[in-house]
């Protein structure tokens, strides 16, 4: 069975330059992640970097792609959880960062980094995106 022929079986997404200082770059993943999910594959994001800081309270919900969207991040991290995405944190991320990992949004699912990321990504039936 070549590449092509093997099942999907689940998108893995790593946010590595999805940064809450750069609102413009934020909405992609999650639409993607949504998309996904609505077409019944199973999707895991997983935060690395700064990317962390949107799983804090309170951040997400007050960045929007462009002034021209009405949601806010925060509105599509759930719209991406509604369709069944994982969201999963860094813990390295999130002591790199001095975060909390006990104090994060209800949305993430939990923790996982590079080796359940690198395990995703050789394995032939998930596909990986990198923002």
């Amino acid at each position: 069975m070549g590449f092509v022929d093997q099942p999907v079986e689940g998108i893995a997404i790593l946010l590595w330059a999805s940064e809450p200082e750069a609102p413009h770059r934020l909405a992609t993943p999650f639409f993607h992640a949504a998309a996904a999910g609505a077409m019944d594959v199973p999707v895991e994001i997983y935060f690395t970097a700064r990317s962390v800081h949107l799983l804090v309270p309170g951040v997400a919900g007050q960045l929007r792609a462009s002034a021209h969207f009405s949601k806010t991040v925060l509105d599509a991290m759930r719209e991406a959880v509604s369709h069944g995405a994982r969201l999963l944190a860094c813990t390295d991320a999130l002591h790199a960062q001095g975060l909390d990992p006990h104090h994060l949004i209800a949305e993430c699912s939990g923790h996982g980094g590079a080796v359940q990321f690198m395990a995703r990504a050789a394995d032939l039936r998930w596909r990986t995106l990198v923002f």
